[in-house]
């Protein structure tokens, strides 16, 4: 056997030979080293150049422009001459805001003209009965209103739809007041009638110098019935109809648009078009959108022209013209980019026009490019429609319900609600009755921040108010 110590002795010779190897091997002198070659440098990204937008040989469809909208109505003729009472004594029964509905009189549709009278409460009812003294027709004056044929106090029927207007629901504001539910749903839908007739009155040739449109997802009860997947989900909700679309003024914070249906071309050519047609002919604002790729079509269909491009042959056919969009038109976007729920990255992108361009038209307000304000009207949408509120049981059963509380919406956002950020400083602080601090403040709403009325109107007043059938030659 080999002993221990000539076995350790053997591996010790080894290993100074090792290192003996090991040295003659490696060079010391990092001179002698061959150089180390060094990566090649990044290549410089490629910047695209912006190329114009070489327009489409064919204007793109919307079916509201292909059917034609209804033009607003005008006064088949002259308004007659105004009768002034100089008999008897001074009226304190105001008339101004009614018109005889008789169409075979002179006067059926002017306000205010002075044709009419109050003439008592017909048996012994609530309401007053007016006489036209041009016609000798009689009418309530109700008429034309949600009050009308109604046994219920006007106290009741304002309160009710103030709830629902406030965000509480159908069978909510039903249990509160002890009615019938179906008597609340009947007077949301007559409501919803007048409103929407109320807020096409007054929307129209509206000037504004910024436009802001986004769609809202609305859950409704026939998607959130029964466990499904969220692929499976996600897929239903595309081809239902389910989104709220909204069109606004960021400056006034008027609502100039609101609308319900799919995600697609069609619904964005639809809104886009109401609000071209609630806008002033020759108002070309500026928009702003999210990523959504439908709003470049839906833009360019309602403010393009036909440009017919120069020859750059001397034979051959003739180019074909462009439909290409408005000089004035400016169109940019906020792309937003989320991964994980969660938002990793926000771009924008002017589509139409130059950067220059809207940022001297926001620069006037001290803002950028950006979409806040109509993410902020999204949630005022969410408090005050109980259709669209998340983790509520309030959901609409379909598109028709959705479409009453949102003209709700519409016209109590417009003339009855008060936005902090409109308000308006008093020249002098007015006294309060009490002992409270006194006010300094004027409260503003947008429609008076859009100059479409002087005064905040009240949710009985709006109700009360008989619309009529054509524009009137003076303020009402």
């Amino acid at each position: 056997m080999v002993p221990t110590l000539f076995f350790y002795q053997l591996v010790l010779v080894a290993l100074v030979w090792l290192c003996l190897m090991l040295q003659w091997a490696w060079p010391s002198d990092p001179a002698t080293c061959p150089p180390i070659p060094e990566p090649p440098p990044p290549e410089p990204k490629r910047h695209r150049a912006h190329t114009p937008f070489a327009g489409l040989t064919t204007k793109p469809h919307c079916d509201a422009c292909e059917h034609g909208t209804a033009p607003r109505p005008q006064a088949p003729s002259p308004p007659p001459p105004r009768i002034v009472s100089t008999r008897g004594r001074r009226r304190h029964v105001d008339t101004s805001m009614h018109f005889c509905p008789n169409p075979d009189c002179a006067y059926r549709g002017w306000v205010g003209w002075g044709n009419l009278r109050a003439n008592g409460h017909p048996n012994g009812g609530s309401w007053r009965q007016l006489l036209c003294v041009a016609c000798h027709r009689y009418l309530l004056e109700t008429l034309g209103t949600i009050f009308h044929g109604k046994r219920a106090s006007v106290e009741l029927i304002v309160r009710v739809i103030a709830c629902l207007a406030e965000g509480l629901g159908i069978r909510g504001t039903a249990r509160v007041f002890e009615v019938d539910p179906n008597t609340v749903l009947q007077w949301l839908v007559e409501a919803a009638d007048q409103l929407q007739a109320f807020s096409q009155h007054f929307l129209h040739d509206i000037r504004v110098r910024q436009v802001q449109l986004d769609e809202l997802f609305a859950l409704l009860s026939a998607v959130k019935e029964g466990a499904v997947s969220e692929a499976d989900a996600i897929a239903r909700l595309e081809r239902l109809s389910q989104w709220v679309w909204v069109a606004m003024d960021p400056e006034s914070k008027l609502l100039l648009a609101i609308d319900v249906g799919n995600r697609t071309l069609a619904l964005t050519q639809r809104l886009v078009h109401h609000v071209a047609q609630v806008l002033a002919p020759d108002c070309t604002p500026l928009f702003l959108t999210d990523g959504f790729r439908e709003y470049l079509t839906a833009l360019l269909t309602h403010y393009g022209y036909w440009v017919q491009p120069p020859r750059h042959q001397a034979t051959g056919p003739a180019p074909k013209p462009r439909w290409l969009p408005l000089p004035q038109l400016l169109y940019a976007q906020v792309v937003k980019t989320v991964r994980r729920r969660r938002l990793v990255r926000v771009t924008h992108r002017v589509v139409f026009g130059t950067l220059e361009a809207v940022e001297q038209v926001l620069s006037a307000c001290g803002w950028k490019i950006n979409t806040a304000f109509i993410e902020r009207l999204n949630l005022d949408l969410r408090q005050h429609v109980a259709a669209i509120g998340r983790r509520v049981a309030t959901l609409c059963k379909g598109e028709d319900g959705l479409r009453h509380q949102l003209s709700l919406f519409q016209t109590y956002h417009n003339f009855c609600l008060p936005h902090t950020s409109l308000r308006q400083p008093l020249p002098q602080p007015l006294p309060t009755n009490g002992t409270g601090s006194a006010k300094h403040w004027r409260p503003c709403t947008p429609a008076m921040a859009a100059g479409l009325t002087d005064r905040v109107w009240t949710l009985r007043e709006v109700l009360w108010y008989r619309v009529p059938p054509w524009p009137q030659p003076q303020a009402l």
